[in-house]
C-alpha cells in the first residue's frame, strides 16, 4: 500500500472551477514540434557547424544528435498519450521517479522558457533594425511582447494557430531553399554545376578532428531543443492518444531530413573554407548561409527575405516560450509546488496569472539587458543554457521508470495507447548522450594550460541551481525515490479537461 505522505506530494488534490481547453488539432501538434526545433540553428549556427567541423563531422554531429532526439521523442510519446498533462515532465518525474525531481524540473523548465522570452525579445530587436536602424529597441521589444501575450490570452487555439503559421513559414523556406539547391549543384541555376568538390576541398570532408565534431555536438543538440514543447501541448490536445504519436512519427523523419539535406545542400555549395560561414549570427544575416546560397543562384532579395524569416522563427520561439512556461507554472501551483494563485484559470482556460507572471519575468530580463552592460541578462541567459539538456536527461529517466513500474504492477504494455520501440535502449542511449552533452558543454576549458574557472562557472551554472532545487526541495519535504510498486499510474488533474 503506498505511503500517504508520499502520495499527498505527487497526486494533486481536486480542483473544480474552469479547467484547460483541448484546443490544439493534430495539424497545430505536428507544427508545435516541427517548428521548435527549426529556426536559427538551422538558418544561422549550421554555417558555423559547416566552417568548425567540415560538411561531414557537421553531418555526423546533426545525425548523432537527431537519433538521441528521436528517441527523446518516443518516450515522451509513451508518456504524454498514456497521461496527457500540462506539467509533463515535473508530473512525470514526480510521480514515477521522486517529488523532489519534479519540483526541480518544472522550476527548471520555466526559468528556461522564462528567459528564453527576453532572449527572444532582444534577437527581434537586432532583426528589425535591418530595416529601420535608427527605431528605438524598446519600442520594438515592447510591440512583439504585446504580440506575443495577444497571442497567448486570447484562447489555446490562438497559440496553436499562430504556432501552425509560423512553422509553415519555416518549412516553405526550407523546401524552397533545398530546392534551389539542388538545381544550383547540377548546374541548371546559379552557373556551373559544382557536383562533389567541395567535398573533397582542403582536409573535408572532416575537419577539427575530434573535438571539433564534439563542439558541433553541443550546437546540434541546442538546434533541436523545442521539440518536447509537444509534451506540454498534450494536456490542451483534442485527442492525444492520437495526435501525439502521429505527431511524433511525422516531425522526427521531418527534421532530421531538413537538417541533414540542408547541411548536405549547404556543404555542397559553399566550401567549409569559406570565411563568411563563421560570420552567420543575427547581426549578419547577410553572410547566413542559406543567404549566401539564395545570393550566388541570383536572388538580390535573399537578405532580406531570410531576415524576415528568421524574425518569424525568433517570435515563434518567444510565443512557444510564454506558452509552455506558462502551462508548467499553472501545473506547479496545482501541484502545490508554486504559489497557489498561479494555478487560477479564466473562463477561457488560460492560466492567467501564470502568463501574466512568466510576461513580467521576460520583460525584466529583457531590461536587464539594456542597462549596466547587461551584465545581470548575460547571468540569466548563462543560467538557462543547460536548462533544456536537463530537462531532456528528466525525460529519459523519466520514461526507464515509468516502464518498469508499469510492469512491475502487472500491467499489460499491450494496452499502452502508444509504445515506444527500443526499449530499454532508447532511455539509455538518450541518458548517456545527454550526460555527455551536460559534461562537455566548455571542454576547453579543462584542455588549457591552466582551468578557466570563469569558462567553467558561465557553462555549468546551470548544474549547481538545479541541483540546489532538487536536493532543497527533498531536504525540506523529506521526500523519497518512489518504489515501482507504488507510482502513481491515475490520470493527472489537468488531463480531465472540459472542451
Amino acid at each position: 500500500m503506498q505511503d500517504r505522505s508520499n502520495r499527498t506530494q505527487t497526486t494533486p488534490p481536486p480542483t473544480t472551477g474552469p479547467s484547460l481547453k483541448k484546443g490544439l488539432r493534430a495539424r497545430h501538434m505536428t507544427m508545435i514540434a516541427l517548428g521548435g526545433s527549426i529556426g536559427t540553428g538551422l538558418f544561422l549556427a549550421s554555417g558555423t557547424a559547416i566552417s568548425t567541423a567540415g560538411p561531414g563531422g557537421a553531418l555526423i554531429a546533426y545525425t548523432a544528435v537527431g537519433i538521441m532526439v528521436y528517441f527523446l521523442m518516443t518516450s515522451l510519446g509513451e508518456l504524454a498519450t498514456f497521461m496527457p498533462d500540462s506539467g509533463s515532465f515535473n508530473t512525470y518525474a514526480a510521480r514515477f521517479v521522486d517529488p523532489a525531481l519534479g519540483f526541480a524540473m518544472g522550476w527548471n523548465f520555466w526559468y528556461n522558457w522564462a528567459v528564453t522570452i527576453a532572449a527572444e525579445l532582444a534577437a527581434a530587436t537586432v532583426l528589425i533594425k535591418y530595416w529601420f536602424p535608427d527605431s528605438s529597441s524598446m519600442l520594438w521589444s515592447l510591440l512583439f511582447l504585446v504580440l506575443i501575450f495577444a497571442l497567448n490570452i486570447l484562447s489555446v487555439k490562438g497559440y496553436g494557430e499562430s504556432e501552425y503559421w509560423f512553422a509553415i513559414i519555416k518549412v516553405a523556406t526550407v523546401i524552397i531553399f533545398l530546392a534551389v539547391g539542388v538545381l544550383m549543384i547540377f548546374g541548371i541555376m546559379g552557373g556551373e554545376a559544382v557536383g562533389f568538390s567541395n567535398f573533397t576541398i582542403g582536409d573535408a570532408p572532416f575537419h577539427g578532428g575530434f573535438f571539433a565534431v564534439l563542439g558541433v555536438f553541443m550546437a546540434a543538440g541546442f538546434s533541436f531543443q523545442g521539440t518536447e514543447l509537444i509534451g506540454v501541448a498534450a494536456g490542451e490536445s483534442e485527442n492525444p492518444r492520437e495526435n501525439v504519436p502521429r505527431a511524433i512519427r511525422q516531425v522526427f523523419w521531418r527534421i532530421l531530413i531538413f537538417y541533414i539535406l540542408a547541411i548536405t545542400v549547404i556543404s555542397l555549395i559553399i566550401p567549409y573554407t569559406h570565411p563568411n560561414l563563421l560570420k552567420g549570427d543575427l547581426k549578419n544575416i547577410g553572410v547566413s548561409p542559406f543567404t549566401l546560397v539564395f545570393e550566388k543562384a541570383g536572388l538580390a532579395i535573399a537578405a532580406s527575405v531570410m531576415n524576415a524569416v528568421i524574425l518569424t522563427s525568433v517570435l515563434s520561439a518567444g510565443n512557444s516560450g510564454m506558452y509552455a512556461s506558462s502551462r508548467v507554472l499553472y501545473a506547479l501551483a496545482r501541484d502545490g509546488k508554486a504559489p497557489r494563485f498561479l494555478g487560477k484559470l479564466n473562463k477561457r482556460g488560460i492560466p492567467m496569472n501564470a502568463l501574466l507572471v512568466t510576461t513580467a519575468v521576460g520583460m525584466l530580463a529583457f531590461l536587464a539587458s539594456l542597462f549596466g552592460d547587461g551584465i545581470v541578462y548575460t547571468w540569466l541567459l548563462n543560467a538557462s543554457g543547460m536548462c533544456g539538456f536537463i530537462t531532456w536527461l528528466g525525460i529519459a529517466i523519466s520514461h526507464y521508470r515509468f516502464r518498469r513500474a508499469y510492469v512491475a504492477q502487472g500491467r499489460d504494455l499491450s494496452d499502452l495507447p502508444y509504445r515506444a520501440r527500443w526499449f530499454p535502449f532508447g532511455p539509455i542511449f538518450a541518458f548517456v548522450l545527454c550526460i555527455i552533452v551536460i559534461l562537455g558543454q566548455n571542454y576547453q576549458a579543462f584542455t588549457g594550460d591552466q582551468i578557466d574557472w570563469s569558462g567553467v562557472l558561465v557553462a555549468y551554472l546551470s548544474l549547481p541551481l538545479f541541483l540546489i532545487l532538487w536536493l532543497g526541495y527533498k531536504w525540506i519535504k523529506k521526500t523519497k525515490v518512489v518504489p515501482l510498486q507504488e507510482c502513481d499510474f491515475s490520470p493527472a488533474e489537468s488531463s480531465d479537461i472540459k472542451a
